[in-house]
């Protein structure tokens, strides 16, 4: 009688099958558990979260910025943000409630991160 090569993957198969069935079971028993976690997280992020000392403009600008105004922030699909003519408070309203096509990022990060991200962007030489 020949072996045939089907049968190991079929196996594999069943045994992936029985794998995730038993995970979810496990998951579901967890469920509790898992949600408390996620809430005491959310309840720390909130008010940890909003702190400005944990707020690094520099990361946030590359994260945020580099995709219209280019990796080195010299401009793109959005102007060269180096030796910009405009004052701290104009930034920050562009930031905040946005201008043409930027977005506005009011909603995202606090007056108070604003404000350094305006800081960071004035300091770009």
């Amino acid at each position: 009688m020949k072996n045939n090569p089907v049968v190991p993957y079929i196996l594999i198969f069943a045994l992936g099958l029985g794998l995730i069935f038993f995970m979810s079971l496990y998951g579901i028993d967890q469920k509790k558990e898992i949600a408390a976690k996620d809430e005491e997280g959310k309840t720390e992020e909130t008010t940890e979260g909003a702190a400005s000392e944990d707020f690094d403009p520099e990361a946030f600008a590359q994260g945020k910025c580099i995709g219209c105004h280019g990796g080195d922030l010299t401009g793109g699909v959005g102007p060269n943000l180096h030796g910009l003519s405009l004052s701290k408070d104009e930034i920050h309203d562009i930031i905040k409630n946005g201008q043409g096509g930027m977005p506005a990022f009011g909603g995202q990060i606090s007056d108070d991160q604003i404000d350094q991200l305006s800081e960071y962007i004035l300091s770009l030489k």
